[in-house]
């Protein structure tokens, strides 16, 4: 089926290939005939965008099950063959396949509050619907085509299915909203900020950290969330920095870095999620941002405005039930570790991914029960901390697990040659500078070769840690957006709704009774995105699983 894009719309039945089967049917009610199409065929729906086209139809009361999002899929087909950063538009999908000039996507429109959502179904263009349609479905039928021509089909039929679902559990998650105590939120930043000021500057409890910033540092006035400020304030007592973020604060032995740790962790309070910031995103007692399936190269969700993937712990103390109502938060804890000992082929390290605690059975395998020096080395592998005090940690990996260390290192020596990797499903990582390896402007060391201190050399090696991690990472972000879909159809016949999720952390939010009927349709879901990722492995992805009246509790 094809939802149109021009006036009311039309619908437009496919066949298994993507060819139109009879005629288009032009409706004047788009959403009643959606909703009645729905619940009397059940159909995967084809458009063009679900971020642009599924807001309306939900809040005309029309949810669906399935669909095929052409924008999503356009762009990990682009990225499957190496052409990140072309237009992925159906327009521009549809120009490619027709031989025509294609057109830049259309501008990404500024972040938009709760209340400034789409007012129309779809924006009226002159002309009959039939193009519309025609477009999306020969655009549709293509991609068909160029899945089955991939390396691993159906692996990226299910990336596909996973991607096209998670745009619909955006949408509705932005619908239903995160609960959000107005009043509990205000009484924290009264603890922790102070009064706000009436004049809009920074709230009491930071104009005092500034002032005890600059006595410490001996200067009458100082900006304290300014760096060149505070770079030259320190210079001036003897203290030469090159930057001012924390982890090189941590560092100086200086009476003003405590004063000024604490300072930038409540100047982000502040301005990230401050009196402003309540008065913008929450609304009715909910937090909706609009939340960006595979907003970041790996897979991983982003979102636009809001900061909803930022939320400190303190501020999670506001995300409270409502009466009656309890939220089920499950975290899938070593992901990325276990993702490795799956994909990998590793015998050894599949049986301790069957653990409950990866790294301990790791330490009781091979660091003679060492449990941070196996942490140690299984993180210092993935994400390319390969010198220091992780080389011996390392040398014990690798002598252990030589199938996973050797997955993991062939996709760092691809990236660091200017190649490609792909996760599990088949996401492709965008493609790194031109000419990785050849060498032939870096200054050349003795022995012939080029000069591994040259910049060349160093973006290659950097590379190498991008792609290296992003084999697992990307996958873990497959797993858990499998995971998603798949709870979203388990809530759908016991009840609750999806309110928050984190790179692989869930949050629902459900009647009090049904709590332990959540509790279990995510372990379900859990054990199904592993069985349609990963087949039969012996590889275990644990849920940890809370029910709690608030977030900050979980």
């Amino acid at each position: 089926m094809v939802a149109g894009e021009r006036g009311g719309g039309g619908l437009q039945p496919l066949d298994a290939a993507g060819r139109p089967v009879g005629t288009v049917d032009l409706v004047d009610d788009l959403p009643g005939a959606v909703a009645a199409r729905e619940a009397a065929e059940r159909p995967r729906w084809v458009w063009g965008s679900g971020a642009a086209v599924y807001p309306a139809l939900l809040r005309a009361g029309a949810r669906v099950e399935r669909c095929h999002d052409v924008e999503l899929t356009e762009a990990l087909l682009l990225g499957h063959a190496g052409r990140w950063g072309e237009p992925r538009s159906p327009a521009a999908a549809y120009a490619r396949l027709t031989g025509a000039v294609v057109p830049p996507d259309p501008p990404a429109r500024p972040p938009a509050p709760p209340g400034h959502g789409q007012a129309a179904l779809f924006e009226t263009v002159p002309g009959p619907p039939a193009p519309g349609i025609d477009t999306l479905t020969r655009v549709y039928a293509d991609q068909l085509t160029r899945i089955a021509a991939t390396a691993h089909p159906g692996r990226f039929r299910l990336l596909v299915a996973a991607e096209s679902a998670g745009a619909l559990v955006a949408v509705e998650m932005a619908a239903a909203g995160l609960p959000w105590r107005v009043d509990v939120h205000g009484e924290l930043l009264a603890e922790l900020l102070g009064e706000a000021s009436p004049m809009g500057g920074p709230p009491r409890r930071l104009a005092e950290l500034a002032a005890r910033i600059a006595a410490a540092l001996g200067v009458r006035q100082l900006h304290a969330d300014s760096p060149a400020e505070l770079l030259r304030a320190f210079a001036r007592v003897g203290v030469e920095l090159p930057n001012t973020r924390a982890w090189v604060l941590r560092g100086v032995d200086h009476p003003a870095v405590p004063l000024l740790l604490e300072y930038k962790e409540l100047y982000r309070i502040w301005t990230a999620h401050g009196w402003a910031w309540r008065d913008a995103w929450v609304r009715d007692g909910r937090f909706r941002p609009e939340y960006v399936p595979a907003g970041v190269v790996s897979g991983r969700w982003a979102t636009r405005g809001g900061g909803a993937l930022q939320i400190p712990k303190v501020i999670r103390r506001a995300v409270v039930a409502d009466p009656g109502w309890q939220l089920v938060v499950a975290d899938a804890g070593q992901l990325e570790p276990r993702v490795l000992a799956a994909v990998s082929g590793d015998a050894r390290l599949a049986t301790a991914g069957a653990a409950g605690d990866l790294y301990a059975a790791l330490a009781q395998d091979s660091f003679a029960g060492d449990r941070a020096r196996a942490k140690l080395a299984l993180l210092g592998a993935m994400y390319g901390q390969t010198g220091g005090a992780a080389l011996p940690a390392l040398a014990v990996l690798k002598r252990s697990y030589p199938t996973a260390f050797g997955y993991l290192e062939a996709a760092a020596r691809t990236g660091e040659a200017g190649g490609l990797v792909r996760s599990w499903l088949g996401r492709t990582c965008p493609p790194g500078t031109a000419g990785f390896g050849d060498g032939d402007d870096d200054p050349v060391d003795p022995d012939g070769g080029a000069d591994p201190r040259s910049p060349r050399a160093r973006a290659a090696r950097a590379r190498g840690r991008f792609t290296r991690n992003f084999v697992i990472q990307a996958t873990a972000a497959e797993w858990a957006s499998t995971l998603l879909a798949t709870l979203r159809g388990e809530l759908a016949g016991v009840g609750g709704e999806l309110v928050f999720f984190q790179h692989d952390e869930v949050v629902v939010h459900c009647p009090a009774e049904l709590a332990d009927a959540v509790t279990e349709a995510i372990r379900r879901a859990g054990a199904r995105a592993s069985t349609l990722l990963f087949g039969d492995t012996p590889v275990r992805f644990p849920l940890d699983l809370s029910t709690v009246p608030c977030y900050a509790h979980a």
